[in-house]
């Protein structure tokens, strides 16, 4: 912390602190073998020091707490907390004293004063104190600026600064990707590394969704009535370390209906993260909100609504498409089915479905059979629009595992 002292001799003298948590102390042990010539004497020694934990006296552990020895770090998203003090130094009462504490970032400046009125008189040896908090959102350079105003009992008003510079530093890299499911649903992964020197306990990352949107958290796995978390019980990130968190995302039902609305959405929500250092210093930081790019649809959107995970070999079985129109022009479409190597289409190919007004969807049931045991890509769709003469083709819509009955051989 820097410090610009005042070339002026002052009746009154300030002083800030930083407030901080203690730390446990850290014993560093000193061993031998007994055949060597010390013999059991470090050893007894370490029995004796008050500090060290009864029966592990060789392990770097401590019970005793050690109070801050310098300013330390300080991280985005936790509470900046000092302690500002005011003593009369002189023999004279002094009156009027009004101190004032301004915190200057790189974008603004932030009054913490917790009261704005001056004290009337401060006799000899008397001091006013404050404490002052401020949640960090903001890296980088910051200048606690502490300014303090007062009257001489001779009616002279002096007035004197002083300036206190500390860095601001990112406690978290968090990176983020997006997959984009053949449904409408939205997976994120969000990957989280403490890039401090000390182990977090990571108490809360959560998703805030926004409002078309519901979040389903994936880190948990189903264990009895409750779900027990991937990273088990113990949720602590140490340094560098990086855990993978995934959110799945599906649109409200009041928007999934509507193609265009969901095909330009890119802003998907917040990540919440908040964690614990050392005794239980809290630190939360929330992230910007996160853009994912939009899915292309294409004018046509194909989707499957219904399919089984395992069919018998050469035994038809339904499944169900789901159309929706994505342009903002109405469509006359026309179906078309053709047969591959292993997927053989049942019904009348070149059939008419109507006109599908823009944004509208409309099921579209089918009958298939495989020849070819195993797992199979059903392709072969085409869909025409009538109205512009243009032609949509999908292949490798889906797959299933087709097995022979009376070998029961799966894929």
């Amino acid at each position: 912390m820097d410090v610009n002292q005042a070339k002026q001799e002052h009746l009154l003298a300030l002083k800030v602190m930083r407030l901080t948590k203690p730390t446990l102390f850290t014993n560093l042990p000193v061993t031998c073998e007994e055949r060597d010539l010390p013999g059991d004497l470090f050893g007894q020694l370490m029995k004796q020091d008050p500090s060290t934990i009864k029966g592990a006296e060789s392990l770097m552990l401590g019970e005793m707490l050690t109070l801050p020895q310098n300013f330390g770090n300080i991280f985005l998203g936790e509470t900046f907390s000092s302690y500002i003090s005011v003593h009369n130094d002189s023999t004279q009462i002094v009156k009027d004293i009004l101190v004032k504490a301004d915190l200057q970032t790189s974008s603004q400046r932030l009054n913490l004063s917790a009261s704005n009125s001056a004290v009337a008189e401060l006799k000899p040896e008397c001091c006013i104190d404050d404490v002052i908090h401020h949640e960090v959102k903001e890296i980088g350079t910051h200048i606690l600026v502490c300014a303090v105003s007062y009257t001489t009992q001779f009616g002279e008003k002096l007035y004197f600064r002083k300036f206190f510079k500390f860095q601001v530093l990112k406690p978290l890299d968090v990176k983020t990707k997006f997959y984009n499911a053949e449904t409408d649903e939205v997976f994120l992964e969000a990957q989280i590394q403490n890039i401090t020197t000390s182990p977090m306990f990571m108490e809360k990352v959560s998703l805030e969704p926004t409002i078309m949107y519901n979040v389903t958290e994936l880190n948990t796995v189903a264990s009895g009535d409750d779900g027990e978390s991937t990273f088990g019980k113990m949720s602590y990130l140490q340094p560098m370390d990086t855990r993978q968190y995934l959110y799945c995302l599906k649109p409200k039902a009041e928007y999934a209906e509507k193609a265009g609305v969901i095909k330009g959405v890119t802003m998907i929500g917040k990540l919440d993260i908040v964690w614990r250092t050392n005794l239980g210093e809290r630190g939360r930081l929330q992230t910007s909100q996160l853009q994912r790019m939009a899915p292309g649809y294409g004018d046509i959107r194909l989707s499957l609504e219904m399919i089984p995970d395992t069919v018998n070999l050469e035994e038809p079985f339904d499944i169900v498409c789901k159309i929706t129109n994505c342009s903002e022009r109405t469509m006359d479409l026309v179906v078309e089915m053709c047969n591959t190597r292993s997927i053989h289409w049942c019904g009348i190919s070149g059939r008419q479905l109507g006109k599908l007004s823009p944004g509208a969807s409309l099921l579209l049931p089918l009958t298939i059979f495989s020849s070819v045991q195993g797992l199979q890509s059903i392709s072969g769709l085409r869909l025409t629009d009538t109205f512009l003469k243009r032609t949509y083709e999908y292949d490798d819509i889906a797959q299933v595992c087709v097995i022979c009955p009376y070998t029961s051989n799966e894929c």
